[in-house]
């Protein structure tokens, strides 16, 4: 690497980290060069600063050393350009203009350590960048009381998600909105929530129960049927039955071609 350094008996671990900079896309950038000795940093070169600067004692004589060197500052200047602004062209596609929707989900919950039992939740899930607006709405009205939400969670995979919860006491024909903006958008997008009454509720439930109810009596009688069914014999047609006689099997040189089919030979491939 060049330069005096410290020359310890035993293991050691020399690093160098470069972190880069950008505002506003490639219009600033700045490049900061580091060198770490054991987990210390002992020298390090800023782009703003135009020049290395020692942060211990052995990383001042290093510093020193590079200074006196014009090759080795212009080359280290220069990298703003050939490694920070290159590289931002390179990854932008894929990091910067990534864009991934979210998807919405609504659902309601009980706590009953809440004033009001009554919670709706906002699942939003799977979209890049992080930077997310998410309102609830009550019947087109934004609600900022009794709203918690979660922290905005990395999923692993370049994608985040975050619940946003709504405390609510529903009354029949409230209307809930989770509205959702992202820079993957086109528009905002919401997902809407409507309260029931107790007695239309009850009356979903006794519906959907009893259509699972007969189900449960329909499938055996069905399973029965056709069991019956397949059980009966199969008549025979009336007189004698001779089934043909048996064919030939063919030889593999005996020509099948139909009539007026054209002469030729397929060949198989024996090998590359």
């Amino acid at each position: 690497m060049g330069g005096p350094g410290p020359s310890h008996g035993g293991r050691f671990v020399l690093q160098f980290k470069a972190d880069c900079h950008f505002t506003n896309g490639t219009e600033r950038v700045r490049l900061l060069a580091r060198y770490i000795y054991n987990q210390q940093q002992f020298v390090q070169f800023d782009s703003d600063v135009g020049v290395f600067v020692g942060d211990t004692e052995v990383g001042q004589s290093w510093a020193e050393f590079w200074n006196k060197d014009p090759a080795i500052l212009a080359r280290k200047r220069a990298e703003v350009d050939a490694f920070c602004r290159h590289n931002y062209g390179l990854g932008k596609p894929f990091t910067i203009d990534r864009r991934v929707q979210p998807k919405v989900k609504v659902s309601p919950t009980t706590s009953g350590s809440q004033p009001h039992p009554h919670l709706l939740v906002c699942s939003v899930t799977g979209f890049y960048p992080g930077g997310i607006e998410i309102q609830w709405l009550k019947n087109g009205q934004e609600q900022t009381a009794g709203v918690v939400s979660t922290e905005l969670l990395q999923n692993g995979d370049w994608t985040f998600q975050i619940l946003v919860m709504l405390e609510m006491s529903p009354r029949r024909g409230d209307v809930y909105t989770c509205q959702v903006e992202h820079v993957s958008l086109r528009g905002p997008l919401a997902v809407h929530w409507e309260a029931q009454s107790d007695s239309a509720r009850s009356k979903m439930l006794t519906g959907v129960g009893g259509f699972v109810l007969g189900l449960i009596f329909l499938v055996p009688g069905l399973l029965i049927y056709l069991k019956n069914k397949k059980g009966r014999p199969i008549p025979q047609p009336a007189g004698n039955f001779n089934p043909p006689p048996p064919v030939k099997p063919a030889s593999p040189h005996t020509d099948h071609r139909l009539p007026g089919a054209p002469v030729g030979r397929l060949l198989l491939p024996l090998g590359p």
